[in-house]
């Protein structure tokens, strides 16, 4: 029985299902959360606020992995990447993966109190993103948008943190990571289509059908538009449009991944974004550097 193993030996399960070991999924979501902080604070953001959104993106994302795994327990086990989840196996039982995101869901909370009080309403919605979006991929043909929604909220919450409102500034950037979100989880989608297909899953993989890699890049596109539109109202210096133009470059390779459709190469792509977050925060950063000089 579950019950009789010791908590010692339990804990690698829950770290699996908190995927740890696995932490692109982590970086995806800090990327945009740095921007936001960055461009909020002009600069180098407090570093209170910054430590409590990165352990916040830690918490959360994990929190969001558990809910997945509950939701897609009765599917995983049919998909080929997924067959061999704790949940999927049963190796954790329901009612441990519900204990432990609820558990992670109020750390998340209890971090956010002494930010200012739009944050703390915010965080409201923010869970409410982070939950509920599990179980859009039974009735909703873009999962992938609400993902990006979720995934982005923290860059309005940023802005509240350091500025104690939220501009339209911040609503624009939370749009271009949407379209970006869109991008990326498509390549991962791209990798389960088959499967997906079989039990009755939505995904944009299957919604765009076989105009899936033209949708990714049309994503890119949008993407570093909108970023590119938030420099000109921030009045950002060539360094920031140059980590632009490295991240187009990054999607351009993306697009000789994912062409042929290829399971791995698609995988390749998705966890490849990491490096495309990181080329967008590395400008803003590069650029107030050159700005404060």
């Amino acid at each position: 029985m579950i019950q009789t193993i010791p908590l010692a030996d339990r804990l690698p399960l829950y770290a699996r299902l908190m995927r740890i070991d696995k932490p692109i999924g982590t970086l995806l979501l800090l990327w945009p959360t740095l921007w936001a902080l960055w461009v909020a604070a002009e600069g180098w953001p407090p570093l209170h606020i910054l430590l409590i959104f990165v352990l916040g993106t830690f918490l959360m994302r994990s929190a969001g992995c558990v809910i997945n795994d509950y939701a897609d327990r009765d599917f995983d086990g049919h998909v080929e990447r997924t067959a061999n989840r704790p949940l999927a196996t049963g190796a954790v039982s329901t009612r441990e993966a519900l204990w432990l995101a609820g558990g992670l869901a109020v750390l998340a909370f209890l971090l956010v109190l002494p930010l200012d009080a739009l944050v703390i309403w915010m965080s409201i919605p923010a869970l409410f993103l982070a939950a509920s979006y599990p179980f859009t991929k039974r009735f909703f043909a873009l999962p992938q948008a609400y993902l990006g929604l979720a995934f982005g909220f923290s860059i309005p919450m940023g802005f509240a943190a350091v500025q104690g409102t939220v501009p339209a500034l911040a609503w624009l950037m939370l749009l271009a990571n949407t379209l970006w979100t869109i991008a990326y989880d498509t390549e991962y989608a791209m990798v389960d289509r088959p499967d997906d297909l079989k039990i009755g899953i939505k995904t944009s993989a299957i919604t765009f059908g076989c105009f899936d890699v033209a949708a990714v890049m049309l994503c890119y596109a949008g993407a570093i538009a909108l970023l590119a539109v938030v420099g000109g109202m921030i009045s950002a210096g060539a360094a920031y449009y140059l980590g632009l133009v490295l991240a187009a470059g990054i999607a351009g390779y993306h697009y000789v991944l994912i062409r042929g459709r290829e399971r791995a190469a698609c995988f390749k792509a998705f966890r490849h974004n990491n490096w495309f977050g990181a080329a967008v925060f590395a400008g803003i950063v590069l650029d107030h550097l050159l700005r404060a000089a």
